[in-house]
C-alpha cells in the first residue's frame, strides 16, 4: 500500500499565514481526528464518543486533555521520569479553554462519555499553540458523526501599539497591552478570557469583534472539510434529547410553582434557601408515594427530581425578569455587603481577609528569594517565575465533606485568573519572589474575585508597592429573548440559572483581566457594553470599600520579612564573587547569614542579597564590594602590610593587593624596609599606576607626605 493521502482544506490568517486542516491520515479508528498545521507547528486532535449513554450520569461526561509533547520542541522532559506525566497547570488551562467553548454545543441530555485529546506534536518557538487548540477540537468533531452544534474556533487577539492583531507571534506579545482568547461559532461569541494593562472596556469589546470576524473564516473552512469527507461527517448520529413525561411536568408545575416562588422571593440566606428548595421536592415525593404508591415513584421519581430542578430555574428566572427581584432581595446593580481586614496573620509577610456576602477569602503573602522561584518546564518554554498564586477551595466552604486530593482543574483556573489580574500592577523592579495563597473559607459565588481583592490587600499590607489596588466582580445575565437582566456580584445560584456569567477585574483606571462564558445566542454588542459598564461601576464600588481598610501599600515591609538588596557589578567579576566551585559565595553566606543569588543581565551581574537582618546584609555587601572593587589612579586607601621584602612591601586594601616600592615609601632614602614597616602595620597609600599588561597595582606613600622644600614646607600646601 502507498502512503495515505489525507483530505485537506486551508484558510489564511489576517497576516497572510496559511493554516492547513487535514484528516484521514492519522488515528483512523477514532470517531474523528485532524492535524492542524501552521508553518512547522502541528497539533493533532482525536475525539471519541461512546455509542450509549453512561449509566446513572447526571451531567455530560466530557473530558478535554491538551498536552504538549516535548519532542515537538526537541526537548527531553525535565522531571524525574523524563517523560510526559500529568498535565501541567498550563496544559490544564488550555484544556479548560477548549472545554468551556465546546461543552455548551453538545445536545441537552447527551450523556455519552466523550473524550477529546489534543497534542502539540511539532512546534515553532514563535507560534503560540494554545490559540489553535479549539480549532483542532472542533475540526475533529466536524469530521466525525458525533452530534455537535458547531463548528467553533478560538483566536488570540492582542492590541499591539494600538493595532488589534489576530494570533500574533510570541515575541510581539511583549508589546501588547491587551491579550485575550475569543471562542465563537459563526453567529455567536461563546467564551472570552485574557488580560490587559488597565485597558478601557471599549478596547475589550473591539478585540472581541476583531476575533469573531477571524473565527468566521475558520468555521467556514471546517464546514468545507466536512463536505469533502462526505457522509461520515455530514450525517450525525441520531440523538433525541430525553424529555420528562407530560404527567410529570403537570404535577411539578401545579404542585411546586407557588412554593418555589415564595422561597425565591423570601430573601433567605444560601443555606436556608437550599434547604427549603430541597424540602419542596422531598415533601412532594412523599405525598405522591402515599397517594400513588411506590411503583409510581420508582417509575417517575428521577424524572420528578430532574424536572423540578429545571422548572425551579424557570420560576426564578421569570421572577427576576418580571418583578426585578433577586434571590437575596438586591437590585440588579447592587453589590453585597463587604468587610475587609488586613494584618490578620501576624507571622505572615502580608495577609488579608476579604468577605463579600457569603463569600470569604483568607489570603497570605510570602516574600522569598530568587531560589524560591517557580520552575516553568513546558515543551515550548523553560524558565522561572517570581510570582506565584495558589487558590484552595476546601469542601467546608460550601458545607460539604470531600477528601483532600489537591487542586483540581477549577482551582487551577481560578488561580490563573486571579494571578493574571494582579500581575499587571506589580512593581517593574521586584527583587522578591512573591507567593500569594487564597484559602476560600466560605463560598456563595465569585470566590475567584474575592481572591483578587484579598490578594491586592495582602500585597499592600506586605509593603509591596503595587501600581494600584485591583478588585474583581462577577456578573450575570438572564434573558428570555425580549427582556434582559444584568446582575452585579452574582450568587452561586444565579450563576447556575443565568445565560451569561463573566468576571472582570481591574483598577480605577481600567481592566486587568476578564473571563466570560456566554450561553445565550445572538447577544448584541450593545448589551455586552452595558454589562461591562455596570461591571465597571461595581468594581469601583468594591475598590472604595477596600480603601476604607487600606488605601495604599504600607511604607515598609513587615519587621520579620526578608530584606533584599540588589547591587550591580561588572560581568567580569561574577566568577570572582562565586569562587571556584562556589567556595567564595558559600563562605560569604555562611559567615553573614544571608542568601545570595547572582544573575546576568547584559554586561552586568545582578547580585541579590537577602536576610531578615540589616547588619547581615551590610556585612555581605562589604565583602562583595571588596571583591568587585575597581581601584582608580589617584585615589587614596587605607592599607595593611602583608609581606615585607627588601625592595618594598605588599599591602592589601579593599580586597586588592599592590606593591609599595621602597622608592615610594618616603622622600628620604631608606636602607632597610623592615626598619620602617612590619607585617600588620597600617599605612595610607595613593594609587599611582596600573600595569596595562599584568594588571599589577603600584602604590605610593611618599605622594601623601609633605615634600621637603627650601623652607621644609609642603609643596601641596603652597599650591
Amino acid at each position: 500500500m502507498g502512503q495515505q493521502i489525507p483530505t485537506t482544506t486551508s484558510f489564511d490568517l489576517p497576516d497572510g499565514r496559511t493554516v492547513i486542516i487535514e484528516t484521514g491520515k492519522l488515528a483512523s479508528q477514532s470517531d474523528g481526528s485532524v492535524v492542524i498545521r501552521v508553518g512547522d507547528t502541528m497539533l493533532f486532535c482525536s475525539v471519541v464518543s461512546a455509542k450509549e449513554p453512561k449509566e446513572g450520569q447526571s451531567f455530560f461526561p466530557l473530558s478535554v486533555d491538551y498536552q504538549e509533547k516535548f519532542a515537538a520542541a526537541g526537548r527531553i522532559p525535565g522531571n524525574f521520569f523524563r517523560r510526559e506525566a500529568k498535565l501541567s497547570d498550563y496544559e490544564v488551562l488550555i484544556s479548560r479553554l477548549v472545554d468551556r467553548a465546546i461543552r455548551p454545543l453538545f445536545p441537552d441530555g447527551y450523556m455519552n462519555e466523550t473524550q477529546v485529546i489534543i497534542n502539540l506534536i511539532s512546534g515553532e518557538p514563535e507560534v503560540l499553540p494554545d490559540a489553535f487548540a479549539a480549532l483542532a477540537a472542533s475540526s475533529a468533531l466536524a469530521v466525525s458523526d458525533i452530534p455537535f452544534a458547531g463548528p467553533i474556533s478560538e483566536v488570540r487577539v492582542a492590541r499591539i501599539n494600538g493595532q488589534y492583531i489576530v494570533n500574533p507571534f510570541k515575541s510581539d506579545l511583549e508589546n501588547a497591552d491587551l491579550d485575550i482568547i475569543v471562542a465563537a461559532t459563526m453567529d455567536n461569541v461563546m467564551m472570552v478570557e485574557g488580560e490587559g494593562k488597565e485597558v478601557p472596556e471599549s478596547a475589550l469589546v473591539e478585540a472581541i469583534k476583531v476575533g469573531h470576524e477571524a473565527i468566521k473564516v475558520q468555521c467556514q473552512a471546517q464546514l468545507a472539510l466536512a463536505e469533502k469527507v462526505g457522509e461520515k461527517a455530514t450525517v450525525k448520529r441520531e440523538f433525541v434529547s430525553p424529555q420528562a413525561p407530560d404527567e410529570v411536568k403537570a404535577i411539578i408545575e401545579s404542585e411546586t410553582r407557588d412554593k418555589i416562588h415564595a422561597i425565591a422571593a423570601g430573601n433567605l440566606d444560601k443555606k436556608e434557601r437550599n434547604t427549603s428548595f430541597k424540602a419542596i421536592i422531598e415533601e412532594l415525593l412523599a405525598k405522591l408515594e402515599e397517594e400513588r404508591g411506590e411503583e409510581f415513584i420508582e417509575e417517575h421519581g428521577s424524572w420528578l427530581k430532574e424536572y423540578y430542578n429545571k422548572f425551579k430555574k424557570e420560576v426564578i428566572r421569570d421572577m427576576v425578569l418580571t418583578e426585578k427581584r433577586r434571590l437575596d432581595g438586591r437590585a440588579y446593580d447592587e453589590v453585597r455587603h463587604i468587610w475587609c481586614e488586613v494584618d490578620y496573620l501576624p507571622a505572615a509577610h502580608g495577609s488579608a481577609v476579604f468577605t463579600r456576602g457569603e463569600t470569604q477569602s483568607l489570603t497570605s503573602l510570602t516574600l522569598g528569594t530568587k531560589q524560591d522561584e517557580l520552575m516553568v518546564d513546558k515543551a515550548m518554554e523553560h524558565g522561572f517565575s517570581n510570582f506565584i498564586l495558589h487558590y484552595n477551595f476546601p469542601a467546608f466552604s460550601v458545607g460539604e465533606i470531600k477528601p483532600m486530593r489537591g487542586p483540581g482543574r477549577r482551582e487551577v483556573g481560578h488561580a490563573n485568573l486571579a494571578a493574571r489580574s494582579l500581575k499587571q500592577v506589580l512593581p517593574d523592579e521586584m527583587p522578591y519572589t512573591l507567593r500569594i495563597v487564597s484559602d476560600i473559607l466560605e463560598s456563595n459565588g465569585s470566590s475567584s474575585m474575592a481572591t483578587v481583592c484579598a490578594g491586592a490587600l495582602a500585597l499592600m499590607d506586605g509593603g509591596i508597592k503595587i501600581k494600584a489596588p485591583v478588585a474583581g466582580i462577577a456578573m450575570g445575565m438572564i434573558s428570555d429573548g425580549k427582556r434582559i437582566a444584568i446582575l452585579s456580584d452574582i450568587l452561586g445560584d444565579e450563576d447556575a440559572l443565568g445565560d451569561m456569567d463573566f468576571k472582570l477585574t481591574g483598577t480605577e483606571k481600567g481592566v486587568t483581566a476578564c473571563q466570560m462564558d456566554i450561553k445565550i445566542d445572538g447577544l448584541p454588542y450593545e448589551e455586552l457594553e452595558k454589562a461591562l459598564e455596570q461591571a465597571r461601576a461595581g468594581r469601583l464600588h468594591i475598590l472604595n470599600e477596600m480603601k476604607k481598610t487600606l488605601e495604599a501599600p504600607r511604607e515598609d515591609l513587615k519587621p520579620h520579612a526578608p530584606r533584599i538588596v540588589e547591587i550591580r557589578i561588572d560581568k567580569s567579576y561574577i566568577g570572582a564573587v562565586i569562587g571556584p566551585g562556589g567556595k567564595v559565595i558559600q563562605e560569604i553566606q555562611a559567615e553573614t547569614g544571608t542568601v545570595i543569588n547572582i544573575s546576568e543581565e547584559g554586561d552586568e551581574g545582578v547580585v541579590s542579597i537577602a536576610s531578615e537582618n540589616k547588619e547581615s546584609i551590610d556585612k555581605a555587601l562589604e565583602r562583595i564590594r571588596r571583591i568587585t572593587f575597581t581601584p582608580s589612579v589617584g585615589d587614596t586607601y587605607d592599607a595593611v602590610v602583608k609581606t615585607v621584602m627588601p625592595y618594598g612591601v605588599f599591602v592589601d586594601f579593599m580586597g586588592k593587593s599592590g606593591l609599595l616600592h621602597v622608592s615610594e615609601i618616603s622622600h628620604s632614602r631608606i636602607d632597610k624596609v623592615e626598619d620602617v614597616f612590619q607585617e600588620g602595620d597600617e599605612v595610607r597609600v595613593k594609587l599611582i599606576g596600573v600595569d596595562k599588561k599584568t594588571g599589577k597595582i603600584r602604590l605610593s606613600r611618599k605622594a601623601l607626605l609633605p615634600r621637603p622644600g627650601r623652607e621644609g614646607g609642603d609643596r601641596n600646601d603652597r599650591d
